[in-house]
């Protein structure tokens, strides 16, 4: 399969972020506990993929062992290019598996639930945003603690908009193609596309297809007994259109593109627009403070009222490993991050995310241009949803696979839905 996880699983191990503690579990005794003339040290090691919040985690592992003696935190991230999923699995099959770490919802928690704590009776649980609870819940039991809320679309820059004479917010295919050779016209690269990133192409640009169906789990359980397929959907096919917009504005050699040098790209100015979400907002703000940005939809065809919307969902949740030697604390930790005054800050002022409890407020201030953008498209319910997590485990990889291959020309539209169409049931349960 033509993508960039081909790298061995040790070398892609050696790129983790070792935020603090850089020893493994094999530094402590079997319980998770280190001893010394103070007494007991217990360590929670936690494994997290989100590179954007490396360095808020340093800073908060100071703060919260500082208010809590007798705990560290040992965390480590591993995320961006590397692949996340399979750096966990080899945790756990080395016996140093963490003591929390990150499950998404639906297909992801059915593949870890014999291995999750159960965290229904948490007090935290209460104060859930309803869209957060089906994606981690099973049997009526919660298994995690939803990380945020975040949204996608395309980012664009204000300013090379206005440059290329753009006034209104493209909501239609069309509108958005215009946009685009408005602004090739103008010698601004429309699109940079990190389309080296398996999780950007077979995530969240194939969800988009998915969330247009008049009944997207419908769509779905006809994929898995037979009864729908990806050629001939109408849906489907209107969303090559987008693909091949993205590719015919897009920056050159978008399959060496990847995802720091994409962002890197656009905060730069280099391209006027990028598919990417809330999450990038620390990361621009690094390369250039006070950007004019905002968030687009990503339309499928001309319904400006079916296509002005944003994709939000929850990425991923925090998740306590059942047979954990310091549960207690790692469910302390948890508690402690959405309930404390210093937690939720971290959450808002510090992670920029979009809260996803009730009793956290963010402001504008706090999330910045793209987080307010997801916001705003809520409070007027102009969302759709994250179809990927229900795609059968393993399955983004193998698609973002055949979408490589697509764009580099060796495959045309109906090898790409057959190639697709066999991944499904190859991998379907």
């Amino acid at each position: 399969m033509k993508k960039r996880t081909k790298i061995s699983l040790a070398s892609m191990l050696a790129l983790s972020v070792v935020l603090a503690g850089c020893g493994s579990k094999s530094d402590n005794n079997a319980t998770g506990t280190e001893t010394g003339g103070t007494g007991e040290t217990k360590t929670v090691h936690i494994f997290q993929f989100k590179v954007e919040i490396a360095e808020a985690l340093n800073k908060l592992k100071k703060d919260y062992e500082a208010s809590h003696p007798g705990v560290k935190l040992d965390i480590q991230t591993v995320g961006g290019g590397s692949d996340y999923g399979a750096a966990l699995k080899a945790k756990f099959a080395s016996g140093e598996e963490p003591d929390i770490f990150n499950v998404g919802g639906y297909t992801d928690l059915n593949t870890w639930e014999p291995k999750l704590e159960d965290l229904s009776d948490q007090k935290w649980v209460s104060d859930m945003v309803d869209v957060s609870k089906d994606q981690i819940t099973k049997d009526g039991k919660i298994y995690g603690q939803p990380m945020n809320l975040e949204g996608y679309g395309f980012v664009y820059n204000k300013d090379l908009f206005k440059k290329a004479g753009i006034t209104e917010v493209p909501t239609t295919l069309t509108a958005l193609e215009a946009a685009a050779k408005k602004l090739q016209d103008a010698g601004i690269t429309p699109f940079v596309n990190g389309y080296q990133e398996g999780w950007i192409i077979g995530q969240h640009t194939l969800n988009v297809p998915f969330v247009h169906q008049k009944d997207p789990g419908a769509y779905i359980q006809g994929l898995n007994d037979g009864t729908q397929k990806f050629a001939g959907n109408a849906q489907m096919e209107e969303f090559m259109k987008l693909f091949d917009l993205t590719l015919k504005y897009g920056n050159k050699n978008p399959l060496t593109t990847d995802y720091n040098t994409e962002m890197t790209m656009f905060a730069n100015g280099q391209a006027a627009m990028t598919q990417q979400g809330n999450w990038t907002q620390g990361q621009i703000d690094g390369i250039t403070p006070n950007m004019n940005i905002g968030m687009l939809p990503m339309p499928i065809n001309d319904d400006a009222k079916e296509n002005d919307k944003l994709l939000v969902g929850v990425p991923n949740n925090w998740v306590v490993t059942k047979d954990s030697k310091v549960k207690a604390e790692a469910k302390e930790f948890l508690e402690w991050l959405v309930t404390s005054d210093q937690g939720k800050q971290y959450i808002t002022k510090e992670f920029k995310f979009i809260p996803a409890f009730k009793s956290i407020n963010a402001t504008e201030e706090d999330l910045g241009a793209l987080g307010a953008e997801v916001v705003k498209y809520s409070k007027e319910d102009k969302l759709l949803s994250w179809q990927f997590a229900r795609f059968p485990g393993g399955a983004w990889n193998e698609f973002a696979g055949s979408m490589q291959a697509y764009i580099a020309g060796k495959s045309d539209k109906e090898k790409l839905f057959a190639d697709l169409q066999k991944t499904w049931d190859n991998l379907k349960k």
